[in-house]
């Protein structure tokens, strides 16, 4: 009995700390609100139930934020995202690709630069490869 509730409690945190990362990694992400709310929990949680990695949710929201800087300068601008159910699309098509992780890296480098800030995913994105 107590070795079942210590593994549930270990899960229980990597729960916790998967959606701590990545509602912050959402958070942080060019382009949105910067506001998390309860929809935007709900589908966090659907994602580690679903056993989607933290790493391919983080490359979702680097590819997206990407795409929605790389517009020409006479496009009208986009609005604002307001919810992580806006990644979704791009969530699924990541877990398709066969796309090396230097590429990833490259559109976080390509961020920063186009926003003139530090891309907070990048220093999640290099703890995950470390740990």
């Amino acid at each position: 009995m107590a070795r079942r509730c210590a593994i549930r409690k270990a899960e229980l945190m990597e729960q916790r700390d998967y959606l701590r990362r990545l509602l912050d990694a959402y958070r942080t992400t060019p382009g949105t609100c910067g506001t998390v709310r309860r929809p935007d929990r709900l589908l966090a949680a659907q994602l580690h139930q679903r056993g989607v990695p933290l790493e391919t949710v983080e490359n979702a929201l680097t590819l997206a934020a990407a795409r929605r800087l790389a517009r020409p300068a006479d496009a009208p601008p986009l609005g604002i995202v307001r919810s992580l159910a806006y990644f979704s699309p791009v969530i699924e098509e990541v877990m398709s690709l066969q796309v090396s992780p230097e590429y990833f890296r490259h559109l976080r480098h390509r961020i920063a630069t186009l926003t003139s800030a530090p891309y907070p995913s990048a220093e999640s994105h290099s703890r995950l490869r470390r740990g």
